[in-house]
């Protein structure tokens, strides 16, 4: 006689991690509200004792039509961390690390490999639409012959109230050029546009709403002396001393993003990264022929590229004038630069403020001396630097963090539980920071972008930074991607901030800052705040019922 097959289950929320080689720590997560609007995910995990495979999920719910399930994949990690990381870590060794959010076939199902947990992710999709009452929501496991291995339930509840529009300016730096490397296919071909759109549109249903745009091929990441593929939206003729521009292909990008959702556009840097010496890679068109004007070899500061810029910049203006984007519309000069780049920074913003000065300028750095000296307008400090700018009130303050902000801060590491992910939303609402920026949504190359990299196989830019840094999407076999758990954290975080904000609008925001703060031992910082995951799920339960509450009943 056949043994049974042993299936087990535990429903968990949005913030555990499962990894395949441990047991499960985190308790069961049975029911939670929403507001009639919002994103909801949850988890439900599962261990079989024997190989199982073509595993059906299915949905009993009232919300079935507004429920998508995808299993959670396992992603490969030679660098976690640093070495001399903190200890907000849920492991520091390498391995399979849950990440990837793969859609469950009907062909193929699940697979249950033996003594493996694993787990599926649930997403709720509310449009508003819905009624506000409590919603059971059953989730079956089942065999390809209709036997039933195991059920869960849980219980959501949508509120009567919704979610605000988002305020805060995002961006996670899009990179055009590792699509059209890994898919094989030319820039600016039909097919790299449909993945451009396909992956834009993706960025924006999470929370995007800013793209970095290529005028010129971003000088980013690219070791000096190296190039990046070409992804130049702007054409660029020369004539002897004179230049012409065309605009064509820049407006199908702006056209692109704005149907995807993304109205606000972030021009790529005029300058190179870490000292703003040289110039962007241009690629012109002289006596017909397609040539370099512009690269490593350029002197930035000097007279051909000075020349070059006084004659695009304002044609770029009216342009953007013309098309009525102006007003939303962000410059760079240099991307991180250093202390001891000051003088060669204020140089070249000094070159472009004489075209620029309507615009915002933003520039991710860590000085305060360049916003003291008036060298950047919109300092974006990292998280870890963010202090001095706080401390002296900087307006429409913006902030970042990248690889280097792997201690105290939030991040969205691998290794890191995902507490740590979701807290920055409280944190970007207490300091009422105006955006946030963020340099990889997709970068699928090796540090430097010295050779395109598979993010299936590598996950720390080739032992460039610690997994989980350089991406948040991976590609899909059909032009699309694949998000990750942290992508959807991510948003969670960014509906929080957006919570908090409707509740303000009720209580003001003095009440909101008390709120969040009452029961704990230090005021939230950047680098402190609430390490757990129960305390993140219970301050949203908190706020959401207070949302709830009639309006007199708050006062």
């Amino acid at each position: 006689m056949t043994n049974p097959v042993s299936l087990q289950t535990r429903t968990l929320s949005s913030l555990s991690k499962v990894f395949a080689d441990e047991d499960l720590k985190d308790s069961t997560y049975p029911r939670a509200s929403v507001l009639r609007n919002e994103r909801f995910h949850f988890q439900v995990a599962y261990r079989s004792d024997r190989l199982l495979k073509k595993v059906k999920v299915e949905i009993e719910s009232a919300l079935a039509d507004v429920i998508r399930v995808r299993n959670v994949g396992l992603a490969p990690s030679e660098m976690p961390v640093y070495a001399d990381h903190d200890a907000d870590v849920l492991r520091s060794t390498p391995g399979l690390y849950p990440d990837p959010l793969f859609s469950i076939t009907e062909r193929e199902g699940l697979t249950a490999v033996p003594h493996q947990w694993r787990s599926v992710w649930i997403t709720v999709e509310l449009s508003g639409e819905q009624a506000p009452e409590v919603y059971p929501i059953r989730v079956r496991f089942v065999q390809e012959d209709g036997t039933r291995l195991a059920e869960e339930s849980f219980e959501l509840e949508v509120l009567q109230a919704e979610l605000p529009e988002q305020k805060l300016l995002y961006t996670n730096w899009f990179h055009a050029d590792c699509l059209a490397n890994y898919y094989g296919e030319e820039v600016f071909s039909e097919a790299h546009w449909e993945q451009m759109r396909a992956y834009l549109q993706t960025a924006a249903d999470n929370g995007m709403n800013m793209v970095l745009t290529p005028l010129f091929t971003p000088p980013l990441d690219t070791a000096v002396g190296g190039e990046r593929r070409t992804v130049q939206l702007v054409d660029v003729k020369r004539d002897g001393d004179r230049y012409t521009f065309g605009f064509d292909r820049l407006q199908r990008w702006i056209d692109m993003c704005e149907e995807a959702g993304i109205r606000n556009f972030e021009c790529s840097h005029l300058f190179t990264q870490w000292g703003a010496k040289h110039a962007p890679k241009i690629i012109a068109t002289v006596d017909g022929e397609e040539k370099k004007l512009f690269g490593w070899e350029t002197d930035a500061h000097g007279e051909e590229y000075r020349t070059f810029l006084d004659q695009f910049l304002p044609e770029l203006v009216d342009y953007l004038k013309e098309a009525g984007i102006a007003s939303r519309c962000w410059f760079h000069v240099s991307d991180e630069p250093h202390a001891d780049h000051l003088e060669t920074y204020r140089s070249a913003s000094d070159i472009l403020s004489k075209h620029l000065n309507d615009f915002p300028v933003i520039d991710a750095l860590s000085s305060y001396k360049f916003y003291e000296t008036g060298s950047v307008r919109r300092p974006i400090p990292a998280s870890n630097h963010i202090e001095p700018f706080l401390e002296n009130n900087v307006p429409e303050l913006w902030t970042y963090y990248c690889c280097s902000q792997y201690k105290e801060v939030a991040n969205r590491f691998f290794c890191m539980p995902s507490s740590r992910n979701r807290i920055l939303g409280m944190q970007l609402y207490k300091f009422q920071i105006a955006g946030f920026l963020h340099w990889g949504y997709n970068f699928w190359n090796a540090q430097y972008s010295t050779r395109a990299i598979d993010p299936y196989r590598v996950t720390d830019a080739g032992y460039g930074f610690p997994s989980g840094d350089a991406f948040v999407v991976y590609p899909g076999e059909d032009g699309r991607p694949v998000e990750s758990l942290r992508l959807a954290v991510f948003y969670d975080a960014l509906q929080d901030l957006r919570a908090l904000e409707l509740l303000e609008s009720r209580i003001g925001r003095e009440r909101v800052l008390q709120l969040l703060e009452e029961e704990l031992d230090q005021p939230i910082t950047f680098r402190e705040y609430p390490r757990s995951m129960e305390w993140l799920l219970r301050k949203r339960e908190q706020i959401n019922r207070l949302i709830g509450e009639p309006t007199g009943a708050l006062a």
